[in-house]
């Protein structure tokens, strides 16, 4: 069972007095936990001696309140699968201690935050980045994990980290798949039954890396998905998807 902290300045306090000489490895969540953030965690505990995973659910980073409504929170069952997985510690910090600015501060990036996911979601990445600058000088950890299925997310981080001389590694995790090739992701629960077979179909079709990218959208769009962009950048084809009224994303390297 992980040792449960409140906030960040008792966890703080507990740092300072039991873990100073310890390597410390960090998983920042929104709960609704599965397979993806496991692997994190799992990443996590080979490189470090102990490691902490938050739960929040970060309110500035949903454009759409009704989906920060609709997010699932399944606090009990995560706390489960963090006990399974045998995670040291949790800490599930409260909105007022990491909004005791009121919103005042915020964190933005002007290049990468435009585009693609930027471009469909204006305000996301600001939201994104505030918190996540948050958690990481919160914890204090010297190694923080992130999937790369937000891979423009997993970049701007790493960029923030770098530009405000924060002591953390940004490490990037692989996307962990089902069998039907759809990355693991707290979404996909609340697919329809017809909306989940379409899923599926849209995650083999997009993971054939040497097929054109063209012929790739012909065939999505044949399935009657909404294409929000499929694209070449970063060395990485990407793409985001509607399918019914859940939004899904995908991406993998290219040479």
């Amino acid at each position: 069972m992980p040792v449960i902290f409140k906030s960040f300045s008792e966890w703080k306090l507990y740092k300072k007095n039991q873990l100073s000489e310890k390597n410390i490895g960090y998983v920042p969540t929104m709960g609704n936990l599965h397979r993806g953030h496991l692997s994190l965690c799992a990443a996590s505990q080979k490189q470090n001696d102990v490691t902490v995973v938050s739960i929040y659910v970060n309110p500035t980073q949903f454009n759409d309140g009704s989906d920060f409504d609709c997010y699932p929170r399944t606090l009990k069952a995560d706390i489960e699968l963090l006990k399974q997985q045998q995670v040291d510690y949790l800490i599930l910090p409260e909105q007022e201690e990491v909004y005791a600015d009121q919103f005042s501060y915020q964190v933005s990036e002007n290049q990468i935050a435009t585009e693609l996911e930027g471009a469909f979601r204006p305000g996301h990445f600001t939201g994104m980045l505030t918190v996540v600058i948050k958690l990481l000088l919160g914890v204090g950890a010297g190694r923080a994990y992130f999937g790369e299925k937000d891979y423009q997310q997993y970049l701007l981080i790493k960029g923030m980290v770098k530009s405000f001389f924060i002591e953390c590694e940004i490490i990037a995790c692989p996307i962990i798949r089902e069998a039907s090739l759809l990355p693991f992701s707290s979404r996909n629960s609340r697919l329809s039954p017809n909306d989940r077979q379409t899923a599926d179909a849209v995650a083999k079709i997009f993971n054939q890396p040497h097929t054109r990218l063209e012929d790739i959208r012909i065939k999505l769009l044949s399935l009657g998905v909404e294409i929000d962009y499929l694209e070449e950048r970063y060395n990485r084809r990407l793409m985001a998807v509607k399918v019914g009224t859940i939004r899904l994303l995908d991406n993998y390297a290219i040479n």
